[in-house]
């Protein structure tokens, strides 16, 4: 199989060389390839030596193989077809990807979105097997899931203990809990951090379980690690090639599959480069879902398609390859790519928030504007009146070598709920759907700056890109995008429901924002799809 990675840019090339040399010099292929956690300095030393597990994972994962074989056989024979995955950041992203690839149909909740949550509870409840995913164990987010899930399988008369895969590090809260509500556990490598564990546990099981071949994935991955530790690797070909681009100025990351057979990596590939980078003021941003503008400050990897530089090989080498150089990248860089300094900051914010409210309102503030089903919160110019004069005014304050971030509290699926004439050709039927997807606000107002654009889903990205915004570089401008909830779910157990959650989670990260000196405004839309909808209008009038 072809695993290599190419130069479609000479001054890129030119600059990656440079920098492989150095660091063959310094004996980093080698040291890397064994662990050597003395790499990124000793600030970062006690970090790395319980964080490089991820470099053994296409041999020690194998391990796993055997009881990922009987569970998935179990979950077969007892016909039980829906796999719905509770994970976020690293424990969804890779599984999420692996499915796709394989065109076998997984659930993903990486959501507090109750409409997005309900509508997998009413989907094939009877033959549903949940697959819970928390390295730490006490992710608020798939506590939430589990504890809806439960109820739901009780009050259909479904015992729980024979839906529920819980996948955990040894010793975490949701272990115990796990085994003592007799729950099938399987346990992951504590040596592997979030967003480097596709090929571990995390990923494996819900992917097998949905139907994927993961032992494929981790012969893939093995063909690639036989390569790491040389002087001419494609993990340290990328890794040279993407660190040199940033300090060098180039560090806006254009991701780009358009051309590929793996489905959804570059989603993947922005939380492991962002999370890893982004802090003490240094990082590179990834940019997923656009045309590169061609500004000065971007870089383009394509994966098994022209770029910058090119990315080629099956999904398996992919994942480590990515994982290497963006460990190469951080040494290139100056940072700890294993850590996440600030992303604590958004989940503190939460549930001072929640605590602080109790049963009254949440602090929402007071609008600066409304228009429409729009509300506009934040500091605006006196002279905007309307809200294409807010993306305007947006627009025109991201710094010269900055971008824009747009944040979405929303269902991200609710824009294919939207009904469609069935007689509807293809074309159709995508414009209808544009018409109604938040994301479509990237695209449109992409194309009215030169500077990068980003689009994340809420909480999701706070488990990933988050770090990024407030440890990065002190150059993005911020959209929130919150709606107002009309069928609200409640947590069993906890003295909150999804809906109320889920803003909490987006006032804690606009908090964070702002205690960062970020410019951040919030759009809350008072009808969602009538909001969706006036907002895109919007867009396509600046």
């Amino acid at each position: 199989m072809d695993i290599s990675v190419t130069f479609g840019d000479e001054e890129v090339a030119a600059q990656a060389e440079e920098a492989v040399r150095k660091l063959v010099e310094d004996g980093v292929p080698r040291a890397l390839t064994a662990g050597d956690p003395a790499l990124w300095g000793p600030e970062a030393e006690e970090e790395a030596k319980i964080r490089l597990g991820w470099l053994n994972l296409p041999a020690s994962s194998r391990e796993l193989l055997p009881q990922i074989t009987t569970l998935a056989e179990r979950v077969r024979a007892d016909g039980l077809e829906h796999v719905v995955l509770a994970g976020m950041g690293g424990s969804s992203l890779a599984p999420e990807v692996i499915c796709a690839t394989f065109d076998v149909p997984l659930t993903v909740l990486d959501t507090t979105d109750p409409g997005q949550v309900r509508r997998a509870l009413d989907d094939r409840l009877d033959r549903t097997v949940l697959v819970v995913a928390s390295k730490s164990g006490a992710t608020i987010e798939t506590d939430a899931h589990l504890r809806v899930y439960e109820r739901a399988f009780r009050e259909a008369g479904i015992d729980p203990a024979g839906r529920v895969v819980v996948v955990t590090d040894p010793g975490s809260p949701l272990e115990r809990t796990a085994t003592e509500a007799g729950y099938t556990v399987v346990l992951a490598d504590p040596a592997v951090g979030g967003r480097y564990s596709a090929l571990s546990a995390f990923g494996l099981v819900p992917s097998a379980l949905a139907g994927a071949e993961v032992s494929r994935l981790l012969d893939e991955a093995e063909q690639a690690r036989a390569t790491l530790s040389a002087d001419d690797g494609p993990g340290l070909a990328l890794g040279a090639a993407i660190g040199a681009a940033a300090l060098s100025g180039r560090d806006k990351l254009l991701l780009d599959d358009s051309l590929s057979p793996i489905n959804g990596l570059p989603d993947w590939a922005e939380q492991l480069v962002a999370e890893s980078t982004g802090k003490h003021g240094k990082g590179i941003l990834p940019v997923v879902g656009i045309d590169p503008t061609g500004a000065a400050d971007e870089f383009v990897a394509g994966i098994d398609t022209d770029g910058d530089v090119e990315v080629r090989g099956p999904l398996g080498a992919q994942f480590l390859i990515w994982e290497y150089a963006t460990a190469v990248a951080g040494r290139l860089l100056g940072i700890n790519p294993f850590d996440q300094p600030n992303v604590a900051e958004s989940k503190e914010n939460t549930a001072r928030i929640l605590a602080g409210a109790g049963q009254g309102p949440l602090p929402t503030g007071v609008p600066a504007l409304v228009d429409g089903p729009v509300e506009v919160y934040g500091e605006i110019p006196e002279h905007v009146k309307d809200l294409p004069g807010v993306l305007t005014a947006l627009l025109e304050g991201i710094p010269a070598h900055g971008y824009l971030s747009i944040g979405a509290f929303l269902d991200r699926e609710a824009a294919f709920d939207v009904p469609v004439p069935e007689d509807a050709s293809f074309e159709v039927i995508t414009d209808i759907w544009a018409a109604h997807d938040p994301a479509s606000l990237q695209g449109l107002l992409s194309i009215r700056t030169d500077r990068p654009v980003t689009f994340g889903w809420g909480p999701r990205y706070l488990h990933s890109t988050g770090q990024y915004h407030k440890g990065g570089p002190r150059n993005g401008v911020f959209l929130q995008i919150t709606g107002a909830v009309d069928d609200d779910l409640e947590v069993p157990g906890r003295p909150y429901t999804l809906g109320r959650l889920e803003l909490a989670q987006a006032l804690g990260d606009l908090d964070a924002l702002r205690e960062r000196g970020r410019p951040v405004l919030r759009l809350h839309l008072t009808d969602r799809e009538a909001g969706v909808r006036h907002l895109l209008t919007a867009a396509r009038e600046v």
